[in-house]
């Protein structure tokens, strides 16, 4: 198959690229500088643009088998008006612009545009929640559902649209654990608040196997929760981290405080979503790394010789 990346040079894109090119697929990249080509492994095929403005690209996108879109601004910041908006525009523009190109191509191009489980909001701490759950409320939970109207337009004209709820995505060179292994690794990481909120989470690898699955299997649109199947409280997913690098877990933050660092945004951290996977396990996919243990055993075994 053939791919058009959008949001390629960040964490996941970088490893999405990869996989793609061992597996024997064409890609092609879309950055806003040329000097961002240089992150690129060799076989990529690159295109300069803005993923937030119209341009040439839409056209080679177009010729494209699948278009993934991945972008949007981070999350883990201060909620300040400016990066409220940001945060929205940053995802819905791009998407708009994605959902564009699928939506005149019609059937036979694939969008698979990235959101995230923020959709199920802040309700029921124990709740479990599938594809099939109602979007929750809070800020993110109106960002995703903004962000998914937006793609689900391409659908419209025939286009196959897969909206991927991810959770939080684990794996070296980036994403969480490149903020959390240097302080846990001086024995002063913690839990969270109480540490009871859950944390839906999945490995970078079974990440990128995901997208590709659903990439060659045309029965599946809609939304498709991309975490792993096995949900962890955040005490559950401190201690075990802990326990792979040695080192204790018995410094918790408290929710306070992280509010007082990065405001609202702190909410994402102290209140989490228990989801499940369901579309992914009835179409049969089968995860490399179903629990946290697997997947933190596997990264840091890479990096830190512990297996």
């Amino acid at each position: 198959m053939n791919f058009f990346l959008m949001g390629g040079t960040g964490f996941i894109g970088t490893h999405l690229t990869s996989y793609l090119l061992k597996k024997g697929h064409e890609v092609t990249a879309l950055v806003r500088r040329p000097v961002k080509a240089e992150e690129f492994p060799p076989g990529v095929s690159i295109i300069q643009g803005d993923p937030l403005h119209a341009g040439s690209w839409q056209d080679v996108a177009s010729q494209r088998d699948v278009i993934v879109n991945l972008v949007g601004k981070p999350i883990l910041t201060r909620w300040t008006d400016e990066a409220r908006e940001e945060i929205l525009e940053s995802r819905v523009r791009s998407t708009r612009l994605a959902a564009d190109v699928a939506l005149k191509r019609g059937p036979g191009i694939t969008l698979i545009n990235a959101n995230a489980v923020g959709y199920y909001g802040d309700g029921d701490r124990d709740a479990v929640f599938t594809e099939e759950s109602a979007c929750g409320t809070g800020f993110l939970a109106e960002v995703t559902m903004k962000w998914q109207e937006e793609a689900m337009r391409a659908s419209e004209n025939g286009a196959r649209v897969v909206v991927a709820r991810l959770g939080a995505v684990l794996g070296m060179g980036g994403g969480m654990l490149a903020q959390m292994i240097p302080v846990f690794r001086l024995g002063v990481g913690g839990r969270l608040g109480d540490g009871r909120q859950w944390f839906s989470w999945i490995h970078i690898h079974d990440l990128c196997r995901a997208v590709l699955f659903i990439a060659a299997n045309k029965k599946v649109s809609g939304t498709v929760n991309m975490c792993a199947p096995n949900p962890v409280t955040n005490m559950e997913f401190t201690k075990t981290l802990a326990g792979i690098l040695g080192r204790p877990a018995i410094l918790p933050v408290p929710g306070f405080a992280l509010r007082l660092f990065i405001g609202n945004a702190a909410d994402v951290a102290l209140k989490g979503q228990r989801v499940v996977p369901a579309v992914l396990e009835r179409e049969g996919f089968a995860f490399d790394f179903p629990t946290i243990k697997d997947a933190l055993e596997d990264l840091l075994g890479k990096c830190y010789g512990r297996r």
